[in-house]
């Protein structure tokens, strides 16, 4: 199984939304948060729960706990050995649908000019 290219979503003036949410996270947060993008290259489209999880129009959830919580990841896939990341959060209990949307937009955006709106990361 090759593997999968793990690319950031850039918006249009540059940002990287999921690079300014772990630079906010405590270390041990951060660190099993990257350790999940790894898995999430090794394994691509396999990665299941409770590591990954489909939410709904093409969009996953990359799902990490840590001391009670619950740090979340949402991307998509592009292609076959392509996952893109939105963005992150913290959650209580669901996602708030806010968030679901704040993806899809960005997946919308994202696939209008891919080179543009991408970062690869470096794992």
């Amino acid at each position: 199984m090759p593997r999968t290219l793990v690319l950031l979503f850039r918006d249009a003036d540059g940002r990287v939304p999921l690079l300014e949410w772990l630079t906010d996270l405590p270390e041990k947060a951060r660190d099993k948060c990257v350790a999940r993008l790894r898995r999430l290259g090794a394994l691509g489209h396999e990665l299941r729960r409770p590591e990954a999880d489909f939410l709904r129009d093409g969009l996953y959830e990359l799902r990490v706990g840590l001391a009670g919580i619950n740090y979340r990841m949402l991307y998509f896939f592009h292609g076959k050995n392509a996952a893109v990341l939105s963005h992150g959060l913290t959650k209580e209990r669901q996602i708030p649908p806010v968030e679901i949307e704040r993806a899809a937009r960005r997946m919308r955006q994202y696939l209008t000019d891919p080179a543009r709106y991408s970062l690869e990361m470096a794992l």
